[in-house]
C-alpha cells in the first residue's frame, strides 16, 4: 500500500483482523460482515480519518466490505456500519434505465476520507432513500443533483471527479455516514416508509411527487 502518511495501529489492525478472521468461518455467508442497525452509538460518531491505521489489513477489509454490500444487497457501505469507526467506505450500482433519478451505472470504487461539494447551478432533487443501517424504512430526502468528489482511493491515490444523479446521492449518503450522520436526519419525516407500505401505495416507482401530494410534504 502507498500514500498513507501515518503507521499501523498494531491494536486497531489485530481487532480488525480478528473479525475477519470469524466472519469468514461462520457456516453461513462466509465473509460477510454483520451490519449495525441505528441506535448503535458508532453510527452517530465521526469516522476518524483513515492514515495508513489498518496497514496490510486493509485489502482484507475491503474485500469483506464489498463482499456485505453486495450480500445485503445494497450500493453503498460504510466502515461504521460494520462498527469500525474510520473514513472509508465503498460503493457499487450496476445502475437502471431510469431517466427520472439518473440511476447510471456506477463502477465499485473505494472511498478513503471523502469530501463533496455541490456543483454550482446543479440544483437539487428529492427521492426515497433507504440504507442498510435503517432496514425495512425509506424516507424522501433532497439533496445536491450533482457533486464534485474528493478522496482517496483505496491505494492512497487522489481522486477528484464529479458525479451527476443517482451516483452522487450514493457518495453523500456514504459521505454522511462518515460524518456520524444518518439519511433520516435530512429526510421529510412525513415521507416515511416501511418498504412494504411504498410498493402498496405508490408502486415503488422512483417518482415521489404522488406520496408528496397524498402525504403533504414538499418537494424541491
Amino acid at each position: 500500500m502507498t500514500g498513507w502518511p501515518g503507521v499501523p495501529d498494531v491494536e486497531l489492525a489485530d481487532a480488525v483482523a480478528g473479525l475477519l478472521d470469524l466472519v469468514a468461518t461462520q457456516p453461513e455467508n462466509p465473509g460477510v460482515l454483520p451490519i449495525v442497525q441505528a441506535g448503535d452509538p458508532v453510527l452517530r460518531t465521526p469516522a476518524a480519518p483513515y492514515t495508513g491505521q489498518l496497514g496490510d489489513v486493509l485489502p482484507r477489509l475491503l474485500e469483506a466490505m464489498r463482499r456485505t454490500m453486495r450480500a445485503a444487497p445494497g450500493v453503498g457501505l460504510a466502515a461504521p456500519q460494520i462498527g469500525i469507526g474510520l473514513a472509508i467506505a465503498v460503493c457499487e450500482d450496476v445502475g437502471v434505465p431510469d431517466d427520472l433519478r439518473e440511476r447510471a451505472p456506477l463502477p465499485y470504487r473505494v472511498l478513503v476520507n471523502p469530501r463533496w461539494t455541490p456543483v454550482e447551478d446543479a440544483g437539487e432533487v428529492a427521492f426515497f432513500e433507504g440504507c442498510l443501517s435503517v432496514a425495512g424504512w425509506q424516507a424522501v430526502v433532497a439533496r445536491p443533483r450533482s457533486v464534485r468528489l474528493t478522496c482517496q482511493d483505496e491505494h492512497g491515490d487522489h481522486v477528484d471527479e464529479v458525479l451527476t444523479g443517482w451516483p452522487a446521492r450514493i457518495v453523500q449518503h456514504e459521505s454522511d455516514h462518515l460524518a456520524g450522520r444518518l439519511y433520516l436526519d435530512a429526510a421529510e419525516s412525513r415521507s416515511l416508509t416501511s418498504n412494504d407500505n411504498l410498493a402498496r401505495f405508490w408502486g415503488a416507482g422512483p417518482d415521489p411527487a404522488p406520496a408528496a401530494s397524498r402525504l403533504g410534504f414538499p418537494l424541491p
